[in-house]
């Protein structure tokens, strides 16, 4: 699904025009990713939450010129979907 079927979606359930829907879905993925981007996780009970996480630094090999590097540590945006979501997944079969 990408964000123009979201769109279209909630413009069929809600009534509300594609443009303002539009809208809404890019502000409220803009307010996400200021948040994590700040480092703030961001919690939706029920659906899950956006967490900032840490890798520790690493060394690492480019085989090509088999040579090692060294990654540095770095904060990565990931997901942690709620139980509940997990559990409504797993047990859907089509």
């Amino acid at each position: 699904m990408t964000k123009a079927d979201i769109v279209n979606e909630i413009s069929k359930s809600t009534g509300v025009e594609k443009a303002q829907v539009q809208q809404i879905v890019e502000s409220f993925m803009e307010s996400i990713k200021d948040s994590l981007t700040a480092n703030k996780n961001v919690y939706l009970r029920g659906f899950g939450s956006f967490i900032v996480k840490r890798r520790a630094e690493k060394v690492a090999r480019n085989i090509s010129k088999n040579t090692t590097i060294t990654i540095p540590a770095h904060n990565i945006p990931a997901f942690k979907p709620a139980k509940s979501f997990v559990g409504k997944v797993k047990t859907h079969t089509k």
